[in-house]
């Protein structure tokens, strides 16, 4: 299977900064329950302008992210495996079972509650964990299964930004939202004229973000306009996306998701598992993660190939699916990103962080095994 010079870069950087994030997450619990736990805490409080430095990580730093995975989208569609509708079929129906079946799962439990508006959390994935997880395989992963479960992972992540904008948008100032919408169409207008200078796609994005922010839309919604604004061209190493893509894989991967993981994942323990587990907003959580995800990614799977949707792609199999199914259940950043947004109060918001990290550690851990498996004994 052919694979991109860029998408190879992508795999390495994100399943890079999978294993930096790992590292950052046991950190960040170990400072989170140790005698530097109030300093800790505190400095991601500190006021900087108007907001505190977890407002700047959450609303502004992960904005770039987005853009990030908004330009591989695009790239996915213009020239990748999106790019012809018959390869697009099967992540496309694998993301969609990925993500209704877990939030079936959640709301089968918390429907009707006042947790019920959870339901987003755990369908969406974690690219950069679970690509990292996969990547402690080493070279016998086929191409076809890093590329399904690449697809599957940024359709997941358009999935979950369209949970972001239409579930958990505040009310909206509409006067702010249609300044910046009016920002994005004069950067289309920009685009058509074939601008290829990447400074005013920038500025124009910094405004639109900052219109969006004050919109009661969730900024980083900001960061996937931008990337559909910015100028594809033929794809090349000249086109303005693959500039901005290339130069932001390296930041993304080893800055800001390690940030975001140091920023909310401080969680205290003393009490927490039991209170945490106790709940059914956390169980469903978890359940969603470990049982829902993977089912929902094979039963859809399984029916798109069995209808003659699409085909099977080489070198997988249906234990291929599954177990990047099990992957798909590495929620971690993504579900946490929901998770506070879903809840106000900060009990749950920790419980159900809690929740995110024992569900990712049984997905990721079930995956590895299941691939491992299937790598050995393949015929």
């Amino acid at each position: 299977m052919r694979t991109t010079k860029l998408f190879n870069e992508f795999f390495q950087s994100e399943r890079a900064g999978g294993l930096i994030l790992i590292f950052c997450t046991i950190l960040s619990i170990i400072l989170a329950n140790s005698f530097l736990q109030e300093s800790y805490q505190s400095f991601f409080t500190t006021k900087l302008g108007n907001h505190d430095i977890r407002h700047w990580i959450n609303d502004g730093l992960m904005t770039i992210f987005f853009l990030l995975i908004g330009l591989e989208l695009e790239r996915e569609i213009y020239i990748g495996e999106l790019s012809n509708i018959k390869d697009a079929m099967l992540p496309l129906f694998a993301a969609i079972g990925g993500m209704l079946a877990p939030a079936l799962v959640y709301l089968s439990m918390n429907f009707g509650s006042e947790s019920q508006s959870g339901a987003g959390i755990p369908m969406a994935t974690d690219i950069a964990f679970a690509l990292g997880i996969l990547s402690l395989l080493g070279n016998k992963v086929p191409t076809s299964l890093k590329v399904f479960l690449t697809a599957l992972a940024v359709m997941d992540d358009l999935g979950a930004i369209l949970i972001i904008a239409f579930f958990y948008s505040k009310e909206i100032d509409s006067a702010g939202l249609i300044i910046s919408l009016g920002i994005f169409g004069l950067l289309l207008i920009l685009n058509r004229l074939k601008v290829v200078n990447l400074i005013p796609y920038l500025i124009g994005g910094v405004v639109m973000w900052y219109y969006m922010l004050h919109s009661g839309i969730h900024a980083t919604i900001t960061g996937i306009l931008l990337a559909f604004a910015i100028p594809f061209g033929s794809g090349d190493e000249k086109s303005p996306s693959y500039i901005l893509q290339h130069q932001l894989h390296v930041p993304v991967a080893f800055f800001i998701l390690p940030i975001f993981a140091l920023a909310n994942t401080a969680i205290p323990l003393s009490g927490s598992i039991h209170d945490a587990l106790a709940q059914n907003y956390s169980l469903g959580i978890i359940l969603g993660l470990v049982v829902g995800k993977p089912l929902g990614i094979f039963l859809f799977s399984f029916a798109a190939i069995s209808l003659g949707i699409c085909k099977m792609p080489h070198e997988m199999r249906y234990k291929s699916i599954l177990g990047a199914g099990m992957l798909g259940g590495i929620g971690f950043t993504m579900s946490i990103f929901i998770a506070l947004l879903a809840f106000d109060q900060e009990s749950m918001i920790n419980h159900s962080k809690l929740a995110i990290l024992i569900g990712s550690a049984i997905s990721g851990t079930l995956a590895y095994i299941t691939i491992q498996y299937d790598l050995v004994h393949k015929k």
